[in-house]
Parts: structure tokens; sequence; C-alpha cells
């Protein structure tokens, strides 16, 4: 036991240094990525839902943006997502929101929506399950990437010329169509039925990224919702049984890896259809893992919201953080979640630093 513990240490250490070197390691930057797209939901989007729905949505709202852009920047954190630190490490700037017509898109375009889903509101409604959030949907997602290609390049031979270095980073998709059903009340059953049609509408779309010209998509699993303050507010229980030793919710965490599996074998089988594709799978669940353990080793708050009001997580869904009279803690690096959902800066900044090397290592850059 001591030494796999002194062997974990060793290694928390080293995934520490190359984090704190973050800002110019620059791993992506040697595969001389020019451009990236990104397609997804509120872990990515950097200003479509608020352009789309306005202060209707708590992103839009102070404090949010408040540790990086000093005001909101329609990104639902204290400041930079994941995506942005993707981008630092390529060297490319932050991707502008498709929805902000008059940004600058010679580096890449970003199509997330934040609530955004992989299945349509219609397939979501069959299934009795609401999405009132957004209807940019996926399959939307996808019709503004086509848009922005047909309008920028004009045939397929162009368009392959144009995206041969381009990264395209697709999702995380499909995990709000879990959570609105099991918000509603859903149970984890009905989920795991649900599964195979989420994952094939995101591998239909990665094949349609592919038929653009994409070479090196990367296919983000889902977070270990078992963690998040949101999940383990509205699931709380005394049943010890129920709580792993990380104190995350065993069986929500148990259905995020039923997703992942499907979705890595179906990554599997998608790549050996298409051998001139990098498809790479990228392990957002035990990302957050080591960033949980990352913050138990340096005495982060783990538990409780940066950005919330009540009960024992600091977090309570009709008052969510940007609303009159929620708190906002003093210091948001102290902190793994910002506003009970999403993370703050400095956690996305942790998971970005265990993610990027194995991304790296995974897409084959020639230099």
């Amino acid at each position: 036991m001591a030494i796999s513990s002194s062997l974990e240490k060793l290694v928390l250490a080293f995934m520490l240094v190359q984090i704190s070197s973050l800002s110019h390691a620059h791993l992506l930057k040697m595969c001389k990525i020019d451009q990236i797209y990104n397609i997804g939901d509120s872990i990515s989007d950097t200003g479509n839902l608020v352009r789309e729905v306005g202060l209707a949505t708590f992103c839009a709202r102070p404090p949010y943006g408040e540790s990086y852009f000093k005001k909101p920047s329609g990104r639902c954190s204290n400041g930079l997502l994941m995506i942005d630190f993707i981008a630092l490490d390529a060297g490319v700037p932050f991707l502008p929101p498709y929805r902000n017509s008059g940004a600058d898109f010679r580096h890449g375009v970003n199509f997330a929506v934040a609530g955004s889903t992989a299945l349509p509101w219609y397939e979501l409604a069959a299934e009795n399950v609401s999405s009132s959030v957004t209807n940019s949907s996926l399959s939307v997602q996808l019709d503004w990437m086509a848009a922005h290609f047909n309008s920028t390049c004009p045939n397929r031979t162009d368009c392959t010329k144009k995206v041969e270095n381009a990264l395209f980073m697709f999702g995380t998709i499909g995990g709000n169509d879990y959570n609105y059903a099991l918000f509603e009340g859903k149970p984890l059953e009905e989920l795991r039925s649900m599964v195979p049609q989420v994952v094939n509408t995101i591998m239909l779309g990665v094949k349609k990224v592919i038929s653009y010209g994409a070479t090196r998509v990367v296919v983000p699993g889902n977070l270990p919702i078992g963690c998040l303050p949101v999940y383990k507010t509205q699931f709380l229980t005394n049943v010890s049984a129920s709580y792993d030793e990380k104190q995350c919710l065993k069986q929500l965490n148990d259905f995020a890896k039923y997703h992942n599996q499907q979705l890595q074998q179906a990554i599997h089988d998608l790549q050996q259809q298409n051998p001139n594709a990098i498809i790479v799978y990228a392990d957002y669940y035990n990302a957050y893992r080591f960033l949980l353990q990352h913050a138990i080793s340096h005495g982060l708050d783990t538990e409780r919201a940066c950005c919330g009001i009540g009960g024992k997580y600091n977090y309570d869904m009709p008052r969510m953080c940007g609303n009159d009279g929620v708190n906002v803690c003093a210091h948001p690096d102290g902190y793994m979640s910002w506003d009970g959902v999403h993370l703050t800066q400095q956690g996305y900044k942790i998971m970005a630093g265990w993610l990027l090397p194995h991304i790296f290592s995974s897409l084959h850059c020639h230099f």
C-alpha cells in the first residue's frame, strides 16, 4: 500500500509540473494546428447561447467571467474553459462563437451552445424528455458548420485543403440528454436505454465532419456526474453505501462510465471504417478524477460551489449563480466547482493539463 501511495504521489507531482507549465507547453502547436472547430454544450460554449437568449441565461450575468475577462463572456465559468486552454496550447486565438457574425473565423469557429443535446428536441419529446434551454442541438450545430464551410470555400476540394491542419473537437455533447431526463424523474434504467441512440447520433455527426475533410477529431466522454454538486444535491441520501471513497454517487458515475464505454466502442468501430482520419477519445471522466485527487491533496474545496447558495453543497437550482442574493467566494481558485454545474477556470485548467498529453500522443503528429 505504501509503495502504491508513493507511486500515486509521484505521478500526481509529475502531472502538476505539466499543468503548471501548461501556458507554454504548446504540445498541440507541434501538431501545426492552425484552426479549431468545436461542437458541444456549456462545457465549451464561448457565447452562442448568450446571443440566442440574452440575459435569460444565467451565464450572461456577473459574476460569470470575473476571473479572466472581468465581465461575462458567455462562458459558464468564472473564466477560461477547457476549449480555451486547448486553443492556447495549439497557439490559436480563443474560438469565437458562430453567432457572433462579425468575428474573425480564420482560426476556427465555436458552434457549441450551452444546454444543447445530442438528440433533437422532437426525438427527446418522443421519450417524454423536454429540452427547454435551447433547440440548437447537435444537428443544428452541424448545419451551422456546413453553412460556414459553404460560405468560406467554394468546393469540397478547397474545404478539404482548408481544414487539413484543423482540429475538430466534438463535444462534450449528449450529457444534457441524460441530465434533462434525470431531473424530470426518469430512472437510470430508462437512461441506459437512451445510450445507443445518443451514441449513434454522435457517431453520425463525427462521420459528417469527416465528410467535410476533418482528419483529426477528438470526441470527449462524459464527466463523472455523481461528483457534481448539482447531482449530489438532487440525489442527496443518508445511505452511506451510495457514495464512493471520494463522496461521489456511485450509481450516477456507473451510468457515466456505461455511456463512455459505449462511446469508446463506437469510436473504435468508426476508426476502423475511416483509416485516413484520426478519431481520438478524450477521457474527461478520468481527467475529472485526476482533478478531484489534486483538489483533495491541495486542500481545494471539492464539495461546495464557489458561487451558490444553500444546502450542503452551496447549490440551489432555483437560485443559481448570477441571480440576485447569490454569493460568490472570494478565491475561486480554491474551489473545483464554480456554480454547482460547471467548473472553475482552475478546475478546467487542471483537467486540460491532464488531457493534453493524452490527446497529443493519440494524434500521431509528424514534426
